[in-house]
């Protein structure tokens, strides 16, 4: 168990590395989704990100329950609430920040996602809560 535990403590690099390189890959297909004028600062945020730990977990597990935000399955009235509106809200140039500011734009894409879902789904108690599904 000493040595299961030391391993992972010794890996934890390769393992984030693992989980983040398919969500970078889909990450730099999706910006192409993006006007022409945002996908320069999606790809911008996107490595800022990238460049911190708290920044992979937090790309990772957004995608795991929000979505990469590409599908029309993602979208009340035409705006989407996934990774690449995240991304797109963000505007910031260092890593300093990073993560409270990619916090801030996905409460405001939950915010957006409730405002604009239909009144039967209830979506409201998902403020309450924070970042649920």
């Amino acid at each position: 168990m000493n040595q299961l535990r030391r391993f992972l403590a010794d890996t934890v690099d390769l393992q984030a590395e693992f989980l983040i390189g398919p969500v970078r890959k889909r990450a730099a297909e999706n910006a192409c989704r993006s006007s022409a004028s945002d996908r320069a600062n999606v790809q911008e945020q996107f490595e800022r990100l990238t460049k911190t730990p708290q920044g992979c977990y937090a790309l990772v597990d957004y995608v795991n329950f929000k979505g990469e935000g590409v599908l029309h399955t993602e979208r009340y009235q035409g705006q989407g609430w996934g990774l690449l509106q995240v991304l797109e809200a963000m505007r910031g140039t260092s890593e300093t920040g990073a993560v409270d500011e990619f916090a801030r734009a996905a409460k405001s894409m939950l915010t957006r996602r409730v405002q604009n879902s239909p009144t039967g789904r209830h979506e409201s108690r998902w403020l309450s809560v924070g970042f649920g599904a």
